[in-house]
């Protein structure tokens, strides 16, 4: 279609509409107008249509159903989404690589990845995107003032709702509150990822794999293990890391230095979050408590595991006996025990193992690591299981 069949031009961009209406729609990311605003909430939206979709967040309204689980879902596009997890149906191929979607826009997004294609153009400086998403949230760093100044100390922010949201952390205001337990959170997205650990929902696709993940921050994190070059080379050694914080820690098993000292034994720690692991050894601290039962852990970790237990449903079966299991992961474990399978093999002698920490349990036995110590005597094991039954 040629431009004249076109008449609405953007003065900003250049770009063209067919309708006045989305031209209007479109000045709106230029000028930063959000015209619709959440009557709960300090957002504001450009498009009606997306207010609606936020609103849903406040009443936890989910109208679409699964026709063959009980999932239920805010959004008919998460229900379509969900549905090809049972059907297995990737209707979007890439045409330059074996890999298939779910949704076309993250084939559209994935084929950038092959020819480095940034379509979205800074107009006030040469910085370039692949997500329109960053442009927008870049834009802003053009035309945000920080003009709203804290009453309790000199922090500044641009916009009312970053400093309505800072001003909790003076008052300890959790306006968010749970509806299927107590807890209440000072942030509206504090809230959507805890009630993510009711749900068992994953909304966030890697569109490099079938991997699946409840936080968006999560599924970034993962993306990098697809694209990150391992740059960072250890001096001593071969082994090269992604990061450089990997590095560092690995340089420890060169020189022995273990900067994180417990105050309470002679223990020392490359990392100063084992070390606080560790003091909770001593002082028998679980600050982490499940909100359906009484337990309590000392890692954050155990406790989501933990949470699992009162949600999942056994819905995995085995086909050569009855065991039925609520991860899949569990299922493929447990499958070995009939064939014998083991995958974890030993780069220091022959053996080879079903699971990764039995693995990991005996690479101990070549390296005499003993990190397990008795909080009543001196001694150290290689396993926490024999420290316990002590």
């Amino acid at each position: 279609m040629n431009s004249e069949a076109i008449p609405y031009e953007c003065s900003h961009r250049g770009k063209r509409f067919i309708h006045n209406g989305h031209l209007i729609i479109h000045i709106k990311i230029h000028t930063g107008e959000s015209l619709h605003k959440c009557d709960q909430f300090d957002k504001a939206f450009t498009r009606n249509g997306n207010l609606c979709r936020h609103k849903k967040i406040h009443t936890g309204e989910k109208l679409y159903q699964c026709n063959k689980c009980d999932k239920t879902f805010s959004l008919n596009g998460n229900l379509i989404r969900h549905l090809g997890t049972h059907t297995g149906k990737k209707p979007y191929q890439c045409n330059q690589c074996d890999k298939a979607f779910l949704q076309n826009s993250v084939l559209i997004t994935h084929i950038r990845t092959h020819i480095g294609e940034k379509p979205y153009q800074c107009n006030q400086c040469d910085n370039t995107f692949s997500l329109n998403c960053n442009l927008i949230q870049h834009l802003r760093t053009h035309t945000w003032k920080k003009s709203k100044q804290c009453n309790q100390c000199d922090k500044t922010f641009s916009l009312n709702g970053y400093l309505i949201r800072h001003l909790r952390t003076h008052t300890g205001e959790k306006p968010y509150q749970c509806n299927q337990c107590d807890k209440a959170f000072s942030k509206n997205n504090h809230l959507i990822r805890h009630q993510m650990t009711h749900t068992e929902e994953k909304p966030y696709q890697c569109n490099q794999c079938d991997n699946t993940f409840s936080l968006n921050c999560n599924l970034i994190q993962h993306l990098r293990t697809h694209t990150w070059k391992k740059s960072k080379q250890c001096n001593q050694c071969d082994k090269t890391f992604s990061l450089n914080g990997n590095l560092i820690r690995h340089l420890g098993t060169h020189t022995g230095k273990k900067p994180y000292q417990c105050n309470q034994c002679d223990k020392a720690f490359l990392q100063n979050s084992v070390l606080i692991t560790h003091i909770r050894t001593h002082i028998g601290e679980k600050p982490y408590q499940c909100n359906q039962c009484d337990n309590t852990f000392s890692l954050n970790c155990n406790l989501i595991q933990h949470l699992r237990t009162h949600t999942w449903k056994k819905s995995k079966q085995c086909n050569q006996c009855d065991k039925t299991f609520s991860l899949n992961g569990y299922l493929i474990r447990h499958l070995r025990t009939h064939t014998g399978e083991k995958p974890y093999q030993c780069n220091q002698c022959d053996k080879a193992f079903s699971k990764n920490n039995h693995l990991i349990r005996h690479q101990m036995t070549h390296t005499e690591e003993k990190p397990y110590q008795c909080n009543k005597c001196d001694k150290f094991f290689s396993e926490m299981i024999v420290l316990k039954d002590i």
